[in-house]
């Protein structure tokens, strides 16, 4: 499904969702970082799941706010698991969305649309030796079940259809590019490496092109 970043043939615009709530939150990463966001819930998601959209900073002023769509990892994201880089994302990502003004989109597809428990089983089969990908096979699964509807959806929902987008993962404009969100930019995260990661970010930049850059990395 992956398209080249602005091409706007063949796109699909999905059925429209709408906003559900709205409520101010106040928010505070552990490492003392503090920030508010508007927080959306929706009715109409095309999967059902119950998603999340953040507005950071002065999203509604901007015609092309920068948006990250994160996928929920309740290891990396609560309890600061080294074996992804998905915690250090988020919070790089609540800081810059925060300062450019734009929109966090929280995803309920625990690693990679298989699940909590089966992406501890994709663990597993990862200390025996396989990589991220074919973990995720070996278990029956595809190598990444993730379907950005539901993020185009919340985006159209809150009159978004232009965004830069904050992610090192090129599937994520080609979908949104697909379902009639104009990606503009695509923007890198920074690079999180840690010992027990290396091989997990080397594996997504050499398998699905992520735009990582390990060199020199710390």
């Amino acid at each position: 499904m992956t398209m080249t970043i602005g091409q706007a043939a063949a796109r699909v615009r999905p059925a429209a969702a709408r906003i559900r709530t709205r409520v101010t939150v106040p928010l505070e990463f552990p490492d003392g970082y503090q920030t508010s966001a508007e927080v959306f819930t929706f009715i109409g998601l095309a999967d059902g799941r119950e998603h999340l959209a953040l507005g950071l900073g002065d999203w509604k002023n901007s015609d092309n706010p920068l948006v990250r769509p994160h996928s929920e990892c309740l290891t990396g994201d609560v309890f600061g698991s080294q074996r992804c880089d998905c915690g250090p994302q988020l919070r790089e990502a609540a800081e810059r969305i925060t300062e450019a003004g734009g929109i966090l989109l929280y995803l309920r597809q625990e690693g990679r649309g298989i699940g909590l428990y089966a992406k501890l089983d994709a663990y597993a089969l990862q200390d025996t030796g396989l990589d991220t990908y074919q973990a995720n096979l070996a278990l029956g699964h595809a190598e990444d079940e993730r379907d950005y509807t539901a993020a185009a959806q919340m985006l159209q929902a809150l009159d978004v259809d232009r965004i830069r987008l904050l992610s090192n993962n090129p599937d994520k404009a080609g979908q949104l590019n697909h379902l009639g969100v104009d990606v503009t930019e695509q923007i890198r995260t920074g690079v999180h490496l840690s010992t027990a990661n290396a091989r997990y970010l080397a594996t997504k930049r050499d398998h699905t092109a992520h735009t990582i850059d390990l060199t020199g990395a710390a």
